[in-house]
C-alpha cells in the first residue's frame, strides 16, 4: 500500500482503477479514474445486508461467488488499461475489495499500487488541502463584463486559471444552467477544483472569477470562498451597453420558453411589473430590453456583494473595447506591476 501523496504523484503517469460500485463512483471520484467495479450496486447491497445479518465469513463467500464470474474479464480490462504493466487501485477504505483486486492483478503480472485508506483518505486530503494559502487574484465585474472570457484568454496564455463555473457546469445566475451539462454532485465539484489547484504553484498568481458561494447547486468550499473574498480583485468596469451586447449574443439563441422559465425563477426579486415587461419584451424578441431589465436586478445584487470586500484591494480597469486580447494585456500589466503601478488606461 502507498499513502495519498505517493498515490497522487504516481497518478501523473499511471492509470487509476476505482473498484467501488458505480453508485459510489458517480457520487464522487478521483478525476481521471476509471471505474472497474468488483461488485454491482445490487451485489454490494446484498453483501451489506448479509454481513449485518450473518457476519463476515458468509459475506466473503457470497462476494467470491459474485466476483468469480467476472475475474477473467476483469484481468483483461485491467491489462488494457494498465501502463507498462502497472496501475493504481483504490476502493472506499483500502480494505478487502482493493486488496483482493491487487492480489488478482499482481498474479496476472500487473504491478498494483493500492491507496492506503482508500477513497476516504483522498477525500480527507482534498478537504485539508483547501486550507492551503493560495495566491488568488480575482476577476470581478458586473454581469456581462466578460469575466469568464477573460479567464479563458488568460488560460490560453498559460496562466494558472481556476474556472469554477466550468467545474460547476453553471454560470451562476438564474440563466446559468442554459447550455450546460447537468451539474455534478458537490463532492465531485470539490474533487475537480482540487485536481486543478493541486497542479499549480501556490506561490504564483492563480486567476479566479468572483462568484457567490453557491454556483447553481454546487457550493464553493468555505476555506476557498473566504480566500477569494479577501483576495485582491481586478474589477472590469464595462459600460452597460457593451454588457447588454454580450448578454444578447450569449443568450438570445436559447429557446424562448427556457428563457421565460429562467425569468420566472427570479420573479419575486424582479417584482411583478419588471417581470411582466421582460416577458412581453421576450415575446417580441426585443432581447436588448430583456437584458437591460435583468441587469437592473443583477447590478444591484452585485453592487451589494462588493460592499463585503476591502475597497483597498479592488482595482478598476475601465474597459472600452471588446478585444479580449487587449483586455488581458491590460489586466496582466496590472498584475505584473503587483497592482501598484497603473497603466494610463487603468484607473483605480
Amino acid at each position: 500500500m502507498i499513502d495519498i501523496t505517493d498515490f497522487l504523484r504516481k497518478s501523473s503517469f499511471l492509470p487509476i482503477l476505482d473498484v467501488r460500485t458505480p453508485d459510489e463512483y458517480n457520487r464522487g471520484r478521483i478525476p481521471g479514474s476509471i471505474n472497474l467495479p468488483l461488485f454491482s450496486n445490487e451485489e454490494r447491497k446484498i453483501l451489506g445486508i448479509l454481513y449485518k445479518q450473518k457476519g463476515r465469513d458468509p459475506a466473503i463467500l457470497k462476494g467470491l461467488e459474485f466476483a468469480g464470474k467476472k475475474l477473467k474479464d476483469y484481468v483483461s480490462r485491467a491489462k488494457d488499461i494498465s501502463k507498462n504493466h502497472s496501475t493504481l487501485v483504490h476502493c472506499w477504505r483500502g480494505g478487502l475489495r482493493s486488496a483482493s483486486i491487487a492480489w488478482l492483478l499482481d498474479t496476472a503480472g500487473i504491478r498494483t499500487y493500492v491507496l492506503k485508506g482508500g477513497y476516504k483518505s483522498y477525500r480527507n486530503y482534498v478537504l485539508k488541502y483547501f486550507q492551503t494559502s493560495f495566491n488568488f487574484l480575482v476577476i470581478g465585474g458586473m454581469t456581462g463584463s466578460g469575466k469568464t472570457e477573460l479567464l479563458q484568454c488568460l488560460k490560453a496564455q498559460n496562466m494558472q486559471v481556476v474556472d469554477l463555473e466550468a467545474f460547476a457546469h453553471h454560470k451562476g445566475s438564474a440563466f446559468g444552467a442554459l447550455g450546460q451539462a447537468p451539474q455534478t454532485t458537490n463532492e465531485q465539484f470539490e474533487n475537480n477544483i482540487f485536481n486543478q489547484l493541486y497542479q499549480y504553484n501556490t506561490a504564483e498568481t492563480i486567476w479566479i472569477e468572483d462568484e457567490s458561494q453557491n454556483i447553481g447547486y454546487n457550493l464553493i468550499p468555505k476555506p476557498l470562498f473566504n480566500q477569494i473574498l479577501h483576495a485582491n480583485m481586478i474589477y472590469l468596469d464595462v459600460p452597460v451597453d457593451k454588457r447588454i451586447q454580450r448578454l444578447v449574443r450569449d443568450y438570445s439563441s436559447f429557446n424562448t420558453d427556457f428563457l421565460k422559465a429562467c425569468i420566472q425563477k427570479i420573479s419575486k426579486r424582479l417584482g411583478g411589473t419588471r417581470t411582466d415587461n421582460a416577458l412581453k419584451a421576450l415575446d417580441k424578441r426585443r432581447y436588448h430590453e430583456v437584458a437591460e431589465s435583468m441587469l437592473q436586478h443583477y447590478d444591484k445584487t452585485y453592487a451589494f456583494s462588493m460592499t463585503k470586500r476591502d475597497s483597498s484591494k479592488i482595482f478598476k480597469v475601465e474597459i472600452n473595447t471588446t478585444d479580449m486580447a487587449r483586455i488581458s494585456e491590460l489586466v496582466l500589466k496590472l498584475s505584473k506591476d503587483h497592482i501598484s503601478t497603473f497603466h494610463p488606461e487603468v484607473k483605480r
